[in-house]
């Protein structure tokens, strides 16, 4: 059953200033800790988590947790312990309930917040890995169900909206979320659905759809940086009329990014996937938090056997 085309691009409004600049690479201030004790850096801003001493920067004061590493990235579980809570679809309006995933701790702070829907006809459930895995590097998650399950992108975009609204208005770990850093993630239709919601609120942080499906070619008007990830045996959203051309459209000006999935199929977003987990966090963590410590995952162009193919426009505003 072919889905109804999206015929209604939303408009777009000028992206407003970040309340922090970008930040240039630089060196990071660091918390010694010998046995019991302590030693601050200053200007740095002193932090535990799980009972671990760690630091972040003045300059910035979005970074979350200690330095990362490849095998930090890759891992199943950051450096947070998280918890986790059903939202009943009773309780909200706009999306059909979800779960939310998020750090137990908030001795660093506020974070960003992060909503990810599911494909067509799919719950999710099957998005639902994602969920510890993001939240454990430092966001808050909600994973959510849709309206319906037939709902075209342009719906779940709408959705993927509400849910944010909804964490940063009304749920109970909305004090845990800065409201001025969130961004939006989707599989499939949902991954369509990520795209028009960057269109319709330039003030999000980041998009990413994995293995996107939407009608719409163009998103040349896009003001969000993007994450574009495609699957080189993708017969349901082949690379060519749908992640390819999505990437493409968006200005040449923009943070974006292609990543083509080597040998990987339509479906291969919805489960535990350690090339899309290592580059959403890296991406996440790059504009959600303007933490240019993960500018190294992804400039300069990954390369790997996972990897069919990367573009990108480094190097990073």
């Amino acid at each position: 059953m072919q889905p109804v085309p999206d015929l209604d691009p939303h408009p777009v409004r000028s992206r407003p200033r970040r309340p922090w600049p970008r930040l240039v690479a630089r060196p990071l201030l660091a918390l010694a800790v010998v046995g019991v004790g302590a030693v601050a850096v200053p200007g740095a801003t002193a932090a535990t988590i799980d009972g671990r001493a760690v630091a972040a920067t003045a300059a910035n004061p979005y970074e979350r947790g200690p330095a990362p590493t490849v095998a930090s990235i890759e891992a199943t579980r950051g450096p947070f312990a998280i918890a986790q809570s059903t939202v009943a679809a009773s309780s909200v309006s706009g999306f059909r309930g979800g779960t939310v995933y998020y750090p137990t701790s908030t001795a660093e702070g506020t974070f960003g917040a992060v909503a990810i829907s599911p494909g067509y006809t799919a719950s999710q459930s099957s998005v639902a890995w994602l969920g510890p895995r993001l939240a454990s590097q430092g966001f808050v998650v909600i994973t959510i169900d849709t309206l319906s399950v037939y709902d075209q992108p342009a719906a779940r975009g709408t959705q993927l909206l509400a849910a944010l609204d909804y964490l940063t208005g009304s749920s109970s770990v909305r004090t845990r979320i800065d409201r001025n850093r969130l961004a939006v993630m989707g599989h499939s239709m949902g991954g369509g659905g990520s795209l028009s919601a960057a269109n319709t609120r330039p003030a999000l942080q980041a998009a990413i759809p994995l293995t996107g499906w939407h009608t719409v070619r163009n998103w040349s008007s896009v003001r969000v940086p993007t994450l574009v990830v495609g699957a080189e045996n993708d017969t349901t959203a082949p690379v060519s009329s749908h992640s390819e051309p999505f990437y493409t459209s968006l200005p040449a000006t923009l943070d974006k990014a292609y990543l083509e999935l080597n040998a990987a199929g339509h479906s291969a977003p919805t489960s535990a996937n350690v090339t899309v987990a290592k580059y959403s966090i890296s991406w996440l963590k790059r504009f959600v938090d303007d933490d240019t410590r993960y500018e190294q995952f992804l400039c300069p162009t990954p390369r790997g056997t996972a990897i069919e193919e990367y573009r990108d426009t480094c190097p990073h505003s």
